[in-house]
This record gives structure tokens, sequence and C-alpha cells, in this order.
């Protein structure tokens, strides 16, 4: 009977815990620069801490699989234009603008790159992971992989005309400014 009646309270305690988590989660998200350079910190202290170590190299090999998986996801827009008829990307002007939109978001691909560092950190302490390979050819085949992948990902957004990235509102420098004869004088920027 105690057993019924602890488990809601154990429930109510993990849900709370995680809502807490989530709340501190999500003001994470207008810091876009401070969270990439947090998980670059902790992919430098991976990266030493197998160094160091001199092992771990299926752990590595196996986060950077799951890396590589989340940046094609990333990369990759949410609805293929190969597979959808009517999803396709507009390549005229006469058609619709529709912004481009991922398969995985900028925060997911975040957090879970983070969160796949943070478990490769911890299993570096546990010698059960510590599988014996030759990581030569580990390396040579994930380099393999890469390119082969990165090339397919490109050549896609090359036959579909689309690009996955933005660099922010486009500005035309000064052949856009305007100089209005007779303007207002006396405003607080004068003086």
């Amino acid at each position: 009977m105690e057993d019924t009646q602890e488990s809601p309270a154990i429930v109510g305690f993990l849900a709370g815990v995680q809502r807490r988590f989530q709340h501190y989660v999500d003001k994470t998200t207008v810091w876009v620069k401070l969270r990439w350079a947090t998980l670059a910190i902790l992919l430098v202290l991976y990266g030493a801490r197998v160094f160091l170590v001199q092992g771990f190299y299926i752990v590595t090999y196996g986060l950077g699989i799951y890396m590589l998986n989340l940046l094609i996801g990333f990369l990759s827009p949410a609805v293929d234009p190969e597979t959808e008829e009517e999803a396709e990307l507009p390549t005229r002007e006469n058609t619709e603008f529709r912004p481009f939109t991922r398969k995985l978001p900028e925060f997911k691909f975040w957090f879970s790159a983070t969160r796949a560092v943070l478990i490769s950190i911890v299993m570096t302490f546990f010698r059960a992971f510590d599988l014996p390979v030759f990581w030569p050819i580990l390396l040579a085949y994930f380099i393999i992989l890469v390119v082969l992948t990165m090339k397919d990902r490109v050549r896609h957004m090359m036959k579909h005309k689309y690009v996955p990235f933005s660099l922010g509102k486009q500005t035309y420098g000064e052949c856009a400014k305007v100089d209005v004869p007779g303007g207002a004088k006396g405003g607080k920027d004068d003086k």
C-alpha cells in the first residue's frame, strides 16, 4: 500500500524537477553565442580528457557520428522537396517567399549536442567503455563518411537552390541613405 501512496509523491517531485530544469533551459534560448561557446568548451574538455587518458576512441567515434547526424538534420529542410511534390522551395521571383525551415531547429541541435558531449564525458570515467580499437581506421572511416555525406547535402542544396544559413538582415550601406532637405533641426541628436 505504501508504494502506491509514495509513487505519486515521487512522480510529483520528478515533474517539479523536470519543470525547473526546463525553465532554466528555456531561459538560455536568447543566449545563442554563449550556448555555442559553452558547447565548444565542453568539446575541448572532452578532447583533452580523451587525449590525456589515451583511450575511449569508440566513444569519440560514436559522438562524432551522432553530431554528424545532428548536423545533417540541421542542414536539411523540414519538408524534403524530392519527396513532397507541393513542398517545392521557391526558385523564381514570382513565387511566394517562404523562409527556410529546418528539420532540426538550432536550439534542439545545440541541446542534443550538449547532452551528447556531457554523456560522453561521463562515459570516459568508466573503463567499461574503453574498448580496444585501432583508432586510425575509425578516423579514416569517419572522415570518408563526413566527406560523402556533406557532398550529398551540398548537391541537394544546389539542386533545390536553397541555402540553410542566413547571415542576418541584408543592408545596403550608403546607397540606401536619403538626405531630407530642410529636415527638422533641434532634435536630441543635433548638438
